[in-house]
């Protein structure tokens, strides 16, 4: 003889009030925050020339080269200007790009990051 499949429980009907042991879970929406900003800054000092700092400008920050003229001078008379604000990846990969080629040209530039 065939054996029937198995009933499923049964359940009362909901009745307000009375507590069968549901959860109700809430969901709350994520609130996503765009990411922290990093400015890269190039800091001066007396041996590499202005030269060479406007092409790590125009070549590495794609400035044109008046706006590049405009940041070196500001980096030789303050010791240091800003080259732009990046995401925190973009930024490291940036100055490891412009410290390596500093250190192949041979000159001492030094190039940072810090939160903007």
């Amino acid at each position: 003889m065939p054996s029937e499949p198995p009933k499923p429980p049964s359940r009362a009907p909901f009745t307000p009030g009375r507590d069968d042991g549901a959860v109700v879970a809430e969901r709350k929406t994520a609130r996503i925050r765009p990411p922290r900003m990093y400015q890269v800054v190039l800091l001066n000092d007396d041996y590499t020339p202005m030269e060479f700092v406007v092409m790590v400008l125009q070549e590495y920050f794609k400035r044109d080269l008046e706006t590049a003229t405009h940041i070196m001078l500001k980096i030789h008379h303050e010791g240091r200007g800003v080259c732009g604000v990046y995401t925190k990846d973009v930024a490291a990969t940036k100055v490891e790009l412009v410290l390596a080629a500093a250190r192949r040209s041979g000159h001492p530039l030094q190039c940072i990051m810090e939160a903007a």
